[in-house]
């Protein structure tokens, strides 16, 4: 698959790194595609990772993901052009500075706010809830950190839950997309026990 990475930081860099290793062609988007730390990501990446602009990412890719800062997020999504059939993967939250709780909620989310003005979009909210060092590595010993993802169009929701189960997700399906107005909540419990515990933690989904 090709996958856009919009937004290369932590987030961005972690998943776009695996994803390339793993054999999709990943496109790292940036303001500044030739700049060095750019360099330095795609060269760590593998010969399966490029970069470009953030529209030129966006635009070339079948699947997008998105984990730019949440204050430009909504502003991102809008400027990457039509992404008509295009899968969207919401990875923001809408933080508060100071992460003393969201931006917007209860009835909304970021995630919304994300699928208007991402044109066309097909937008999945996931891997919101954990932080870029559980990315790196889901194990906890025999156990696998639950990746929750929600969305609208169930075609779009499956190829998600298989490029998070590819890293070593447990990958559950949270519902539509109205469900981001829990999931991003669910995500400042996570931050607020990592800061409190160390980041060294996730979350495990029982069943019976």
């Amino acid at each position: 698959m090709k996958i856009g990475i919009v937004g290369s930081g932590n987030v961005g860099g972690t998943l776009g790194t695996r994803w390339a290793q793993a054999g999709h062609q990943v496109i790292f988007g940036s303001r500044d595609p030739s700049g060095e730390e750019m360099r330095k990501l795609v060269s760590q990446a593998g010969p399966n990772a490029s970069a470009a602009s953030q529209q030129e990412a966006a635009q070339s890719s079948e699947a997008i993901l998105l984990s730019t800062p949440w204050p430009v997020s909504v502003q991102v999504a809008g400027s990457l052009g039509d992404l008509s059939g295009k899968i969207l993967i919401d990875a923001t939250n809408p933080f508060r500075p100071k992460l003393d709780g969201l931006d917007v909620g209860v009835n909304t989310s970021g995630a919304e706010q994300v699928a208007t003005a991402a044109k066309g979009a097909r937008v999945v909210k996931a891997f919101n809830t954990i932080g870029y060092n559980v990315m790196a590595d889901p194990m906890f010993g025999a156990d696998r950190a639950v990746l929750f993802y929600a969305g609208d169009d169930a075609d779009a929701k499956s190829k998600v839950a298989a490029l998070a189960m590819e890293l070593g997700f447990d990958a559950v399906d949270a519902g539509p997309l109205t469900q981001a107005r829990v999931l991003e909540p669910f995500a400042l419990l996570w931050v607020s026990l990592a800061m409190a515990r160390g980041r060294e933690m996730a979350f495990k989904y029982l069943r019976r």
